[in-house]
């Protein structure tokens, strides 16, 4: 389940292309907070300080956060909605958390993994299709899970692992359709092989393109 990490954050005082720049320079990350029936705030974090705690956390970006304002007392806990990046350095431009109220459903996307070989696979010599790779959920924030693990060893070819057949945790639900496919097996495809003519066949008699005119054209 998610865990809870405490971030310092501090006030970001106006806004502009300028002052953001200046703060990436200097190692921060712009920020804001919303939702959690409260207005958006602008916020200023330390690249690195994100940075590790979500390399750290075992729970990583699906963690949730303590963010504590720098000079005060005040705190509250949000999740991150979503990181853009540079789109050369890959490092963070900005973050968007959002608010959560421990005792409030919220709805988050959540991984799958999948994890074996089939036998459909090892012994029939099928293809592994991945097809669902994240679901769709509802709960808790304390009780979000980390990701949904498939062992797909048993799947046989033209064998499916449906939503319907995970372990679902105590006070999550899945949003999505109990039907959909999460991965299935597949029989490899047919080899097209040539095959070469018989002696009773005879060689196959290539087509003759004529040059000149035909006699129909002379005439």
């Amino acid at each position: 389940m998610a865990a809870e990490l405490e971030l310092e954050v501090s006030p970001r005082e106006g806004i502009g292309k300028e002052l953001a720049k200046k703060l990436r320079r200097e190692g921060k990350v712009p920020a804001v907070v919303y939702g959690g029936h409260l207005e958006p705030v602008s916020i200023v974090v330390d690249r690195k300080a994100v940075s590790e705690l979500v390399r750290k956390s075992e729970h990583g970006i699906r963690s949730i956060f303590l963010l504590k304002m720098a000079g005060g007392d005040k705190s509250r806990h949000a999740m991150i909605k979503e990181i853009q990046l540079h789109p050369i350095t890959q490092t963070m431009n900005h973050i968007d958390f959002v608010r959560v109220v421990m005792d409030e459903i919220v709805k988050v996307t959540i991984p799958v993994h999948l994890s074996g070989t089939p036998v459909g696979v090892k012994v029939d010599a099928g293809v592994l299709d991945f097809q669902s790779r994240e679901l769709h959920v509802e709960c808790l924030p304390g009780q979000i899970p980390d990701a949904f693990e498939v062992d797909v060893t048993p799947l046989g070819v033209h064998q499916f692992f449906r939503v319907s057949d995970l372990e679902v945790p105590a006070g999550v639900k899945i949003l999505d359709d109990p039907d959909r496919v999460i991965a299935s097996v597949s029989p490899a495809r047919a080899e097209v092989v040539e095959v070469a003519p018989t002696e009773e066949e005879g060689p196959v008699e290539p087509e003759v393109i004529k040059k000149g005119k035909t006699e129909a054209e002379e005439e």
